[in-house]
């Protein structure tokens, strides 16, 4: 994204001048014509093979900001309409109960979960394509009154305990439960959460932030969150992630994944994926575009880039991304582990194509 820079200098200088003089203008930040991620100069902190991150990367702008994965739970979206995700990094999930009283003292549910092979549980997360209007939250009321109450699973902790090199170790302890009561509050939302066998809420007050892609909240330390960059200034995030699994063709639920990218589908990121060889993708232009077709769905990367069995990339497939700007890059993986085997260590190529 093509992004200016605002320095004080330019402002005092600006200050001092007439309002007739138009000489002074704030410099533009040409966008990146394309580097290496993974390298020493620009790094991608995942966090290794628990993959303690997400990591957001921003094309254009040739930089990449990290946060906890575990820091937030219920991001509440800027648009113009009302809706919650839930965070798939930790493997959360929920379900509607047939109640609006969240006084109510609930119990916990084992079948509101990731990963028990069950096609019914992808009702209880996100619409894995990034779809805002296919959450598990669903349609958000537009009052106290009609806003029933939700049992959150809060998913699974980042662990602590390094596993074997070639391996993961990406769900740790069960983080526990929550119930959760959300409604429309003028161009806002209105928040109610508790323990499940508390009878006295804790009430918060949401207010939308168009800069974002969403307003994020600790349901566990009772705080919003700046979990993402601005929405202008990501493309792309690494980050664990709940997908849907099929076995033989048949849906087997929702799973959790490691290794996973995701495109900004919210802001406007597109991509394809292409069929290639490293020759491939260098002879690949702009003209080369054409006859592609790009696809909004965030997981048009998605696991796509990497095989955890061999731990290695695909050497015969690479990606174009266009993002919210319309610039269109090229991107080929080099590599998903350290040089001592680690994963949680991505290394990729992009180039700007025009």
């Amino acid at each position: 994204m093509k992004k200016i820079a605002l320095l004080s200098f330019v402002f005092m200088t600006l200050a001092a001048c007439s309002s007739d003089d138009n000489s002074k203008i704030d410099p533009i930040i040409p966008i990146s014509d394309g580097t290496v991620f993974g390298s020493a100069e620009h790094p991608l902190n995942i966090g290794g093979a628990t993959q303690g991150n997400q990591v957001y990367v921003d094309l254009s702008g040739e930089a990449a900001a990290a946060t906890p994965r575990d820091a937030w739970e219920l991001g509440f979206y800027s648009g113009t309409e009302a809706h919650v995700v839930i965070n798939g990094s930790i493997g959360m999930a929920v379900k509607k109960l047939e109640t609006t009283d969240i006084t109510a003292v609930q119990q916990s549910d084992a079948t509101v979960a990731v990963g028990t092979f069950q096609a019914e549980n992808m009702a209880y997360v996100d619409n894995p394509t990034g779809d805002i209007n296919s959450t598990a939250f669903g349609s958000i009321a537009e009052s106290e009154a009609s806003a029933s109450v939700y049992l959150v699973n809060l998913g699974n902790s980042v662990p602590t305990e390094k596993p074997a090199a070639g391996s993961t170790n990406v769900a740790g302890e069960q983080r526990g439960w929550k119930k959760v009561k959300v409604w429309q509050d003028g161009a806002g939302y209105k928040l109610q959460y508790a323990n499940l066998d508390a009878t006295t809420p804790t009430t918060v007050s949401i207010t939308k932030d168009a800069a974002y892609n969403h307003v994020f909240f600790s349901l566990v330390n009772g705080v919003e969150v700046k979990a993402e960059p601005v929405k202008a200034q990501w493309d792309l995030n690494f980050t664990t992630f709940t997908n849907e699994v099929f076995q033989n063709g048949v849906s087997a639920g929702a799973y959790f994944y490691s290794d996973f990218i995701v495109l900004n589908n919210k802001a406007g990121v597109k991509a394809f994926k292409v069929e290639g060889d490293a020759a491939a993708y260098t002879a690949f232009t702009l003209a080369n575009v054409e006859g592609h077709d790009y696809s909004a769905d965030q997981r048009t990367i998605g696991a796509d880039w990497r095989d955890v069995f061999t731990r290695a990339v695909f050497n015969n497939v690479f990606f174009v991304v266009k993002d919210a700007e319309g610039n269109i890059y090229k991107i080929r993986f080099i590599s998903m582990v350290s040089t001592e085997g680690e994963r949680g260590f991505p290394v990729f190529e992009y180039q700007l194509l025009k």
